[in-house]
This record gives structure tokens, C-alpha cells and sequence, in this order.
């Protein structure tokens, strides 16, 4: 899409799309959403600009931690601090005896140097919102159940819920929610998937010697970092365009008369599936032992997390459009997360992302996005897609077959990954 699909903050906001004809899934609970969001939107406005304005590194989150479960434990909730990691936590409601279990995510961290350059307060924010309209419909329409929301840690390469999910903070829920914003065409929401991603860490082991007088008794390791970097910018031309290979280099203890016998690469390699992902891995790894080999080097490779990729869960992802072309605005299939990746878990789960106004090369992981996730624009579209969140989370809730179909849904994308 060009760049004039990108929403902008000049683009007026009173004009939206036609929306389509007949009623979602149970008006009569996406009404007390709608209602209870509303009322609670200022306050969810203030602890998104509390988050914003206190950005914390992974695993460094004990601002937010302390905010939001302060937060949300006045609103009703039962909280766990601390809970599995040091700055995670749940928070959780049920109603009467039985039901099913809703689980929802709101994540925290902040960006080094740039804060919430990805809008984790909006995200946080809007986990917030999904679970206490959750509450409020289930309390005045008496629905058994329970939500589950869960603060989740480091999404930033520290995989937090990854961490979580292995000491079985999700087993209990039936489906998990979230959203994320990014670029986008005015009040859409958007159903795309994101890329399976690995981390690898390169260190490179030479020899010292001195770099004027005597440079031949030394082995390279900074040339072997030029090298693999510069073996993988070829090897780009070759790979899909769908495929995604960066990283950067370091060293410690350099000086430029010695010859730097230590040097550490972190890559990243990204795919749209695992499979496709471990392929390209395979010819990065060659290009670092390549770089060894030539500087005569020791080289250790080590990979260091991998996730899976995103495929948001059909029957989920068919409701939210229901809702939002019904109720709100565009289902969008091009922006969203699809070239990034994240740490959301494999099970029945939907992840949209939402459109918030910025400008060209103004997206995610750029100080412009950083200002773009405090503005009230922003906090508005922030709490539409927490509108449509709530109203497919409570249809898990009430609706049987629906959930049953969820759940055959991902059984069968399941097994198209094996």
C-alpha cells in the first residue's frame, strides 16, 4: 500500500467508513462494553500517560507492575504479584460456578533510548479495558465464567510469555486476546500474521598483537565480524523478500593499535513460518563459519530463543471483523505486525493490530511512533479495538459451539505446522 494509506494526525477524524448493515453477536453485551470502556476512559487514559512517561527496559517493569495491578485490584480484581517472574502478574475475576476462561494479555516494556516506541502502554492499557468490560457484562447479565489478564514482561527479546507459558501461566484459559497498534489506514483494524524469528548470538575468538609493529602474529576477530556481515549482505539478494536477516556488532576492550582478538554479533533471521525460518538460519550459520574460516578465528554460535509465528485464529479473527465492520470501522489484511514478530503463545488466540496516526518512516521503533502512542487520537483508537476485543471474548464465554469451533480451528492450523 502507498503511503497516502497511512492514517496521518491531520486526517480528520469525523469522517469514517460506511459501516455494514445488521447486528453483531449479542447487542446487548457489546452495549454494556461500549458503555463501561466509555466511562472508564479517562481513567484508562491516565495510567496509559503513567506508563508512557515511566518507560522501563525488559524485566525492569516494576513501575508498570506496581501501576497497573494497583490499578485493577481497585477495579475488583484478584492480583498475584510477582507472579512466576518478578515483574509479571495476573489479576482475575469469576462469576458464579464454572464457565469458561478468558485470558488476556497486557504487556509493559519500554524500548532502549526511544521508551514506548511500540505503544506497550496502549497495549497494557487495553488488556486493562478488554477484562474490566468483561467484568461489568458478566456481573449485569449474570454470565458464569472467568477472566484471566495477565501482565506480561520483556516482549522486546526477553520472550516473557513464552517464560510464563512454560510455567503454565495460560493453561487455564480457553482463548487469549491482545492487540497491538501500528501504521495503518484510518480506523482499521488489522488481521494479519506476523514472522517466526530466532536469536543468535556470534562470538568470534582471534589473537592479539600489536596493529603496527608486528599485525601477521594476530587473527582478526573485528575482520571476522566485517565478514559475516558483509557475507549476509550478499547473501540478502538471494533470499525472499519475505525473509528478514539483521544484526549488529560489538566489541569490548578495542583499541585501534591492537588487534581485537574478541568480537560479538547478535543476529535476528525471520520468516513466515518456522520451517522457512530454520531454512534461512541454515545459510546465515554458513556465512558466519565462512567469516571464521577467512580470518582464522574461532567462531561460537549459539541460537539463543526462537519463536513461532503468528497465524491469527480464523473463527476468532471472523468475529472481531463482524464486530468491527458492523460497529466501527475496516478490516485491514496489509499493515499491521506482519513483518515484525512477538512472543505471543501457540494457542487458540487472536492478536489484530490497530491503526494509530503517524507519518512516512514514522512507524513502530521510532521516536515519532513514541510520541504518536500518547496522543489522544490514539487512546480513542486504543479503545475501539478493546470494544471488539470484549465483545468476541464474551461470545467464548457464552457461546459453546463458537468456542468449540475456536478450538477445532486451532487444532487444524496446528497440525498444518507439523
Amino acid at each position: 500500500m502507498s503511503d497516502m494509506a497511512v492514517w496521518r494526525p491531520e486526517d480528520d477524524p469525523n469522517i469514517r467508513p460506511p459501516l455494514q448493515e445488521g447486528q453483531v453477536y449479542r447487542p446487548d453485551i457489546l452495549n454494556l462494553i461500549e458503555t463501561s470502556i466509555d466511562e472508564l476512559s479517562a481513567e484508562l487514559r491516565t495510567l496509559s500517560l503513567d506508563i508512557h512517561g515511566h518507560p522501563e527496559l525488559r524485566f525492569e517493569e516494576k513501575y508498570a507492575h506496581d501501576a497497573y495491578t494497583a490499578f485493577i485490584e481497585k477495579h475488583g480484581f484478584t492480583v498475584t504479584r510477582n507472579y512466576y517472574l518478578e515483574t509479571a502478574w495476573v489479576a482475575t475475576y469469576t462469576h458464579g460456578q464454572g464457565g469458561r476462561v478468558l485470558g488476556i494479555n497486557s504487556e509493559m516494556d519500554a524500548l532502549p533510548g526511544i521508551g514506548h516506541a511500540c505503544g506497550h502502554n496502549l497495549i497494557g492499557v487495553s488488556g486493562v479495558a478488554v477484562a474490566l468490560a468483561a467484568k461489568a457484562a458478566m456481573e449485569k447479565l449474570n454470565i458464569d465464567g472467568k477472566v484471566v489478564l495477565l501482565g506480561t514482561p520483556a516482549e522486546e527479546g526477553g520472550f516473557g510469555k513464552i517464560m510464563l507459558y512454560e510455567k503454565g501461566a495460560y493453561d487455564e484459559m480457553d482463548v487469549c486476546l491482545m492487540c497491538h497498534p501500528t501504521p495503518g489506514p484510518r480506523h482499521s483494524i488489522s488481521l494479519t500474521s506476523s514472522l517466526a524469528l530466532s536469536f543468535i548470538t556470534v562470538e568470534y575468538q582471534g589473537h592479539t598483537a600489536h596493529a603496527g609493529l608486528s599485525p601477521w602474529e594476530g587473527n582478526n576477530a573485528l575482520d571476522a565480524a566485517v565478514l559475516a556481515y558483509n557475507n549476509i549482505s550478499l547473501l540478502r539478494q538471494q533470499i525472499k523478500p519475505t525473509h528478514r536477516v539483521h544484526g549488529i556488532f560489538e566489541g569490548k576492550n578495542w583499541a585501534p593499535n591492537i588487534i581485537p582478538d574478541q568480537a560479538t554479533m547478535q543476529w535476528l533471521v525471520r520468516a513466515p513460518t518456522t520451517l522457512e525460518m530454520e531454512d534461512i538460519r541454515r545459510r546465515v550459520t554458513a556465512c558466519f563459519e565462512a567469516a571464521a574460516l577467512a580470518s582464522g578465528c574461532k567462531v561460537q554460535i549459539t541460537i539463543t530463543s526462537t519463536i513461532n509465528e503468528i497465524t491469527q485464529n480464523k473463527a476468532l479473527g471472523d468475529e472481531l471483523a463482524d464486530v468491527v465492520l458492523k460497529r466501527y470501522g475496516a478490516i485491514d489484511y496489509e499493515w499491521g505486525i506482519k513483518n515484525a514478530s512477538t512472543d505471543f503463545v501457540m494457542m487458540p488466540g487472536i492478536h489484530p493490530g490497530f491503526s494509530i496516526p503517524t507519518i512516512p518512516d514514522g512507524g513502530n521503533h521510532t521516536p515519532v511512533f513514541t510520541e504518536a502512542a500518547r496522543s489522544k487520537v490514539s487512546h480513542d483508537a486504543c479503545l475501539v479495538v478493546s470494544k471488539a476485543l470484549a465483545a468476541v471474548g464474551m461470545r467464548v464465554l457464552t457461546d459453546e459451539a463458537f468456542l468449540k469451533k475456536v478450538k477445532e480451528t486451532f487444532e487444524e492450523e496446528r497440525q498444518l505446522r507439523v
